[in-house]
């Protein structure tokens, strides 16, 4: 289930899902739900994770290939259910893309 997506949009990723080798049933909620939560981290962990990877992205999925996987989802769904998806997407991509505060002269 994706919060904001009509039941027209969610039936046609359902049946996505069901037909493509690359996805399972759950796949695409599971994908917005990883970027969300990740795009929404503390930067500094967002640098570590840039810098050196981040070892629970093998059991727990890697965000940024979940991004990708959106991206390929959305180019394999109708545009209506596409427009849909990524009005969702994009609230995520402009927490990833906010600019970061300016440092203070004295450091702080």
């Amino acid at each position: 289930m994706i919060d904001g997506l009509s039941s027209h949009a969610l039936s046609e990723i359902a049946r996505l899902e069901h037909t493509r080798n690359y996805l399972r049933p759950g796949d695409v909620s599971t994908a917005v739900g990883l970027w969300k939560n990740y795009v929404h981290q503390p930067e500094q962990d967002l640098w570590h994770d840039y810098e050196w990877g981040n070892v629970h992205w093998y059991c727990c999925g890697n965000p940024l290939d979940a991004r990708a996987l959106l991206d390929t989802v959305m180019q394999a769904v109708s545009p209506r259910s596409a427009r849909e998806l990524r009005k969702i997407v994009s609230r995520s991509d402009a927490v990833w893309n906010l600019p970061s505060p300016p440092y203070a002269a004295d450091g702080r």
